[in-house]
């Protein structure tokens, strides 16, 4: 597991080390994320359907110790 967990809220998916009463962010409470952003969960069925902030991304792979996958359409190379 990592110490970070997923929350949509303000239009995108963010990530948060904020503690999950109950196994989640429910739906208007506070939560600080990983790009520094301090928002209200919107845990909502569409929520989980917004596109992922590619500040939280960044960071939660940082913290996982792995690369984010590249995103369709990118230009980045392959490293051989």
């Amino acid at each position: 597991m990592h110490p970070f967990h997923w929350v949509p809220g303000e239009g995108e998916r963010h990530a948060s080390l904020d503690s999950r009463p109950g196994g989640g962010y429910p739906t208007g409470m506070g939560v600080t994320t990983l790009c520094g952003k301090e928002l209200l969960a919107d845990n909502s069925e569409f929520g989980w359907l917004w596109s992922t902030c590619r500040a939280c991304n960044a960071e939660a792979h940082r913290i996982a110790g792995s690369t984010p996958a590249p995103r369709s359409g990118s230009t980045r190379k392959a490293v051989t």
